[in-house]
């Protein structure tokens, strides 16, 4: 057997391969709701294969969206139609997961398809909110910086998000702290200039992140997994960087998070990223190995051979995959095909097995 098609046990849940797929933002919805767009979505992912399926970044509060089309589970009339969703998910026998998110300063803009400015308030924006009154670009809101009562506030929104993620079906939730995101914002001191408990030092600035994981924990059942994105390095010189990735890891595998899904950039702007195959793989890697925690490697893995070479190398242990899977959601069943390789089919497509 392949490492890729090898089964992975994290707590109580069973992968039947290490192929993810990648939270995708689909800027599809209307008031945070999912609609039959995501149900499609996702749901022709795991009828091709994958062993989990993770939604997009969710919202845990309406300000905490990215842009007006953003998913959200900050209400109770939220969890109906991503039951739906996570039932046929699991039917495909998949496990479904959920990015729980809150974008900080880059708020309340628009869809990109629409130019990916910001949203003023007079035509349905919001204020948006960041670890220092910081704006992201010009283009962009410029936040205020939350206060006491406003962080714990956030806390509050990621806790009960979870409680809501749990009735929905969902059984691993991925904390999102990457990508220039609010708790990323915190981390990095390009965006952190606060002087109080939140800014500062290494301690302070990962101290959002650490009391999101306990209250999220106080709801989220022991036996199911917790999962943490986090941009490994900012690419800027002054800013978050790997070193301090491989201390946070340690300190969440400690704090009981089971995976660290590692990508990068997304704090800062203009900067310069050395894009190609795998391009951030190195940053899982050291971080997997220096620290012994589970990791998950993102961005430009395209093939079948070039993922099963990195988990045979010891590198991750499951593949995240996104644009690839927008191109081919049955790259699963195909992979197993180019590195010959096994894996079930849904009876419905059997006959087109090769």
């Amino acid at each position: 057997m392949s490492k890729l098609f090898s089964p992975l046990e994290i707590k109580s849940v069973k992968f039947k391969n290490r192929i993810v797929v990648s939270p995708m933002c689909q800027y599809s919805s209307e008031d945070g709701f999912a609609s039959d767009w995501h149900l499609v979505h996702l749901g022709s992912r795991a009828v091709g294969g994958a062993s989990l399926i993770i939604s997009e970044a969710t919202a845990v509060s309406p300000e905490g969206r990215i842009s007006p089309g953003d998913l959200g589970i900050w209400k109770d009339e939220h969890i109906e139609k991503l039951k739906q969703i996570t039932s046929f998910i699991k039917a495909q026998h998949c496990v479904a997961g959920i990015q729980l998110s809150h974008a900080g300063r880059k708020a309340s803009t628009s869809v990109p398809w629409q130019g990916k400015d910001k949203v003023d308030i007079a035509n349905g924006g919001w204020t948006t909110v960041s670890a220092s009154p910081i704006a992201f670009a010009d283009n962009y809101p410029m936040p205020e910086q939350l206060d006491k009562p406003g962080i714990d506030k956030v806390i509050s929104d990621f806790v009960q998000a979870a409680k809501r993620a749990l009735a929905a079906g969902f059984e691993v939730i991925e904390i999102h702290a990457a990508h220039g995101y609010l708790i990323h914002q915190f981390l990095s001191p390009l965006c952190n200039k606060r002087t109080d408990e939140f800014g500062g030092s290494f301690e302070n600035r990962i101290r959002l992140l650490l009391l999101i994981i306990e209250g999220i924990k106080s709801e989220w059942p022991d036996h199911l997994p917790l999962f943490t994105r986090i941009s490994a390095t900012d690419w800027a010189d002054g800013g978050w960087n790997l070193d301090e990735s491989v201390k946070l890891a340690a300190i969440l595998k400690e704090k009981g998070i089971d995976l660290i899904d590692v990508s990068t950039g997304g704090a800062v702007a203009p900067v310069k990223i050395p894009v190609g195959p795998a391009y951030q793989l190195p940053f899982a890697s050291a971080i997997k190995k220096q620290t012994g925690i589970l990791t998950g490697s993102v961005g430009l893995i395209t093939n079948a051979m070039q993922a099963e070479t990195i988990l045979v190398n010891g590198d991750a242990d499951m593949i995240f995959m996104a644009r690839e899977i927008l191109r081919n959601p049955y790259f699963p069943l195909s992979a197993a095909k180019d590195i010959h390789d096994q894996t079930v089919w849904p009876v419905q497509y059997e006959r087109a097995k090769p």
